[in-house]
């Protein structure tokens, strides 16, 4: 695009009218406002755009702006549960992507975890572990962040992922052992890892960002199938995460949520799900599924020093579906 060399005022068709004279002989137009300077970029492409971010103000090591730079993980060590598959792989991934030294994937799926910790050493370079684990286990998740604390050298980011969902129950008929399980594993679950995570943190004296995956369920009531267990559960979650987030602060530790909208998943590609699908997106602005890596970028906020002064919040993510 070119630069202007001079402002030229735009003109009217419309004539223009006569000033009127004042008594002391000067006319009534108003003034004009200062001619505005005009800086000439010192870079600049083919089409005389400023190309590139100005050299003095990159990091040496990472090349990157001081803005971009916050979103950097490098030296951090991850945690992330149900990382297996899925949304949580995505999002273990992303954090990669953007340098943590390290990576430990809790999960109960001992073939997905396996092959997830592989390919994150294989695509990242990063040192990766894999923790066959249930999060209701207190001790066995204690161990786990222990261990992590050993051979990875420190927790630096917990991201809850792990939960589940049950779909299609009347509450009328939903069993008492299933609506116990539902609540233990993505509550209680959510609550030892995020308390096994915060002990960490508090004993090494630096902080860090706590992640819970919640949900917009936890915001509305879902249409057309029925989950009362399910929703209460994330809206639980979401509340725990702003009363941690309140208690912790003192630490250096921020908890912030995600609360994702319908997303296309492996477990909702099935033909079951399909006419239900097509009324989730026609209630959906947006009018489709958010894809699998669009809680990423997300994540990795939330993570690094670029929410440094963001703690209690939970972000939708739900292509406007809270909108309406």
């Amino acid at each position: 695009m070119p630069i202007a060399d001079e402002i030229i005022q735009p003109t009217s068709s419309v004539p223009a009218a006569e000033p009127q004279l004042q008594q002391n002989g000067t006319t009534d137009l108003p003034e004009l406002p200062p001619r505005p300077q005009i800086v000439e970029p010192s870079r600049k492409n083919t089409n005389g755009v400023v190309s590139g971010p100005v050299p003095h103000i990159l990091d040496a090591a990472t090349g990157l702006t001081p803005t971009l730079q916050k979103f950097r993980l490098d030296g951090k060590v991850a945690v992330v549960t149900g990382g297996a598959r899925g949304l949580g792989f995505n999002m273990a991934s992303a954090l990669c992507e953007c340098g943590v030294k390290g990576i430990a994937i809790l999960d109960i799926l001992q073939e997905h975890g396996d092959d997830a910790i592989a390919l994150l050493h294989q695509k990242y370079g990063v040192a990766a572990a894999f923790y066959k684990i249930d999060v209701r286990d207190e001790e066995a998740v204690r161990d786990v962040i222990a261990s992590v604390q050993i051979h990875l050298g420190s927790v630096d980011i917990m991201l809850c992922s792990a939960g589940i969902a049950d779909s299609n129950i009347k509450a009328e008929e939903y069993p008492l052992d299933k609506f116990r399980r539902l609540i233990d594993i993505n509550l209680t679950g959510s609550f030892i890892c995020a308390q096994a995570a915060a002990r960490a943190m508090i004993d090494k004296g630096t902080g860090g960002s706590i992640i819970f995956i919640a949900s917009m369920s936890g915001h509305i009531v879902n249409y057309p199938q029925q989950q009362a267990c399910y929703n209460a559960s994330k809206a639980a979650v979401i509340q725990l995460m702003k009363s941690l987030a309140a208690e912790w602060a003192q630490y250096g530790i921020r908890c912030n949520s995600i609360s994702p909208g319908y997303m296309d998943t492996a477990l909702n590609r099935v033909p079951a799900l399909e006419a239900q699908k097509t009324i989730w997106k026609s209630r959906t602005p947006q009018e489709r599924l958010g894809n699998v890596d669009e809680l990423n970028n997300t994540a990795v906020f939330l993570a690094s020093e670029a929410s440094s002064f963001m703690t209690g919040s939970d972000l939708l993510i739900d292509g406007g579906y809270c909108c309406w």
